[in-house]
C-alpha cells in the first residue's frame, strides 16, 4: 500500500483546512512499529484540531486522531511482532506526530498498549482517550483514600465522552453520582449510565464563592474554569476533585480557601504523557470495570469521511457519550 487515507491537516490562509485525501507512507514519521488502523475515535481535542477552533496541531502536514487500536503490520520493536493487537492514546499523535485518522500509521513502540483479552478493538475505541481519561481520574480518586461510604461523587458535563464513561464506572463501583449537564434532556441516558441525580450545570457557573455548603465527597471535572471554581467550594472535609478538561476555559477562578479550611485536594490528570504503567492499569481496570452494555449505549458510529462533520458537531454540543470512527 504506497498510500493509503487519511484525515489531512493544512496549513490556510485563516486558520486551518481538514480533508480526506490520500497520504504516501514514504511520508510517515519515524517509529519502530507500524500499524494498520482499523478503528479510531472522537475526543474533544480532535474537534478542536479538526475545526481549526483551537491551536492544537502543531506541524503541517497533519494526519490528525490521538486514538487508535488496530493490528502490527511490522516492527522492530522487540516489545511487539506482526500480528499483536494494540491500542496508542495521546503522545502528541494528531498534534506533533502523524495521527490515528489513517489506514496507517508508525510510531514508537513504547507508546503502545495490548488490547485487553476479551476486549475488541472497536470496544477500546469506544472507549478512546476520554475513557481512558475517566479511569484515570477514577484511579487518582481511589488513591486518594476515597471509598463510597465517604459520600456522593460529582461529574461535570456528564453527557460528553469523559463524564459518560466516569458515570459508568463510578456507579458500577459503588458511588451515589450526581452528573451535571447543560442538556437536561439527557436525563434518562445518564439516569441509564447510573446517574442516581441530575443538576442542571447553571447551578455550578455563577461565581464561586470561597467555600459553600458541602455537597460532594470527590467528583470528575472536565469543564475546568468557574464550575471546577464551584466544585472545589461545594467539597467535603478532605475530599478531592480529579480536574482533567477545560471544555469551559481555562481559567480557574478559586481561592485557597477549600485547599486550607477543607483540605480539599485538586488533582490534575494528564492523558497525554501519562507513563505506561499506569496506561496498562487503567486499560486493565476498563476491561473489568465498564459495563459492556452500558458501553454500547454510550457508542455511535461514523466514518472516516464523516469525521470532519463530527467533530464539527462535537464541538457544538450536539454528540452525546462516545464517537467510534471506523477505518479498516
Amino acid at each position: 500500500m504506497a498510500t493509503f487515507k487519511a484525515v489531512r491537516i493544512d496549513k490556510a490562509d485563516k486558520g486551518t483546512s481538514a480533508a480526506l485525501t490520500q497520504f504516501d507512507e514514504a511520508d510517515l514519521m519515524d517509529g519502530d512499529v507500524t500499524v494498520r488502523v482499523e478503528w479510531s475515535t472522537l475526543n474533544y481535542k480532535d474537534g478542536l484540531a479538526l475545526t481549526g477552533k483551537s491551536p492544537v496541531v502543531r506541524r503541517f502536514p497533519m494526519i490528525a486522531g490521538i486514538d487508535f487500536a488496530g493490528t502490527v503490520e511490522s516492527s522492530s520493536n522487540p516489545n511487539w511482532k506482526p500480528g499483536d493487537k494494540v491500542i496508542a492514546n495521546g503522545w502528541g499523535m494528531g498534534e506533533t506526530h502523524l495521527g490515528a485518522y489513517a489506514e496507517k500509521a508508525r510510531v514508537k513502540g513504547d507508546w503502545l498498549v495490548r488490547l485487553p483479552d476479551g476486549m475488541t478493538a472497536r470496544q477500546a475505541m469506544a472507549i478512546g482517550t476520554a475513557g481512558y481519561t475517566a479511569m484515570l481520574s477514577v484511579l487518582a480518586l481511589e488513591n486518594h483514600g476515597l471509598k463510597p461510604a465517604d459520600g456522593p461523587m460529582i461529574v461535570t458535563g456528564a453527557a460528553g465522552g469523559v463524564g459518560s464513561v466516569a458515570i459508568a464506572l463510578l456507579s458500577k463501583l459503588g458511588y451515589h453520582v450526581i452528573a451535571s449537564t447543560g442538556r437536561m434532556s439527557e436525563e434518562g441516558y445518564l439516569k441509564g449510565l447510573g446517574a442516581a441525580e441530575i443538576i442542571d450545570r447553571n447551578e455550578l457557573s455563577a461565581p464561586a464563592k470561597p467555600l459553600a455548603k458541602e455537597r460532594w465527597v470527590g467528583g470528575v471535572d472536565s469543564v475546568g474554569s468557574t464550575t471546577l471554581a464551584n466544585l472545589l467550594a461545594m467539597t467535603k472535609y478532605r475530599g478531592a476533585i480529579a480536574a482533567c478538561g477545560l471544555a469551559g476555559g481555562m481559567d480557574l477562578p478559586s481561592s485557597v480557601a477549600p485547599f486550607i479550611l477543607r483540605g480539599v485536594s485538586l488533582l490534575g490528570i494528564d492523558s497525554v504523557m501519562c507513563p505506561i504503567e499506569l496506561r496498562k492499569q487503567a486499560w486493565t481496570r476498563l476491561a473489568t470495570d465498564l459495563d459492556a452494555g452500558k458501553l454500547s449505549e454510550m457508542t455511535q458510529e461514523v466514518s472516516l469521511d464523516q469525521v470532519i462533520d463530527a467533530g464539527t458537531k462535537l464541538l457544538a454540543g450536539q454528540v452525546r457519550g462516545r464517537t467510534v470512527v471506523k477505518i479498516g
